[in-house]
């Protein structure tokens, strides 16, 4: 029984172990594309430079074909503040007085006749009278901030030029792993001479921040306390 205890309790070390090391993982989403291959250059053609082979040499190297490098730096910061309030006051005052029916006005006597009836002069009339009263207050603030450095590779030229560009960075720190996914489309004009363009210039841009490990887990809500707060709590 002490030998499969002990065997028992090396394996869970060794599973915590493991999992406390895992390395980043790729998502396939965000993955580079090769370059696309050069069609083979035409015999005897009697030129020292063949078509589709050449080298840019003067000019500044800049992204433009599929498979180029580019370097996107993140300048994203966002600040929003809402704040909603609403107060809402309705009163109804309805009152039907007892009609006249062929120049008789109905009187009814239930007294002794309906239980808890005592009244023996009942008419037709009525009066209904309600009031409803509602008051709401709302204020929500969010700020964010994200800077740094990311390399993408094209993955699609436009029609229009603009590059189709796509990447992810994975940072192993400690026992977590850090992970800064990016897509968009870039204009290459907005590329300057060092191969670079600012995140703010990237259109349909999407910026994706997250970790995972045990600093990511031990900052997110239990299932019991998700509950509690969700739409489905009646209380």
């Amino acid at each position: 029984m002490k030998t499969r205890l002990t065997i028992l309790l090396s394996i869970l070390v060794t599973i915590l172990v493991t999992g406390c090391n895992t390395p980043p993982k790729r998502d396939p989403d965000y993955a580079p594309v090769r370059p696309m291959v050069p069609p083979p250059a035409p015999e005897g053609s009697g030129s020292i430079y063949q078509t589709g082979y050449s080298n840019f040499w003067f000019e500044n190297i800049r992204a433009r074909r599929v498979g180029d490098m580019l370097t996107v730096k993140l300048v994203e910061q966002t600040d929003a503040t809402k704040k909603a309030e609403t107060a809402v006051d309705k009163t109804n005052n309805t009152s039907i007085t007892n009609p006249t029916i062929l120049g008789t006005t109905p009187q009814f006597d239930v007294s002794g006749k309906l239980p808890l009836a005592t009244n023996s002069d009942l008419n037709l009339g009525m009066n209904m009278q309600s009031t409803h009263a509602f008051e709401g207050e709302g204020d929500s603030s969010q700020s964010n901030k994200l800077t740094g450095d990311i390399t993408v590779t094209v993955i699609e030229v436009l029609s229009n030029g603009y590059l189709s560009v796509r990447g992810e960075k994975r940072i192993g720190i400690n026992q977590g792993n850090e992970y800064i996914k990016l897509s968009g489309i870039v204009r290459p004009s907005d590329i300057d001479s060092t191969n670079t363009v600012e995140s703010t210039r990237l259109a349909d841009p999407t910026i994706i921040y997250v970790g995972d490990g045990p600093v990511a887990d031990s900052n997110v809500m239990g299932w019991l306390a998700k509950f509690f707060v969700s739409a489905i709590m009646p209380f």
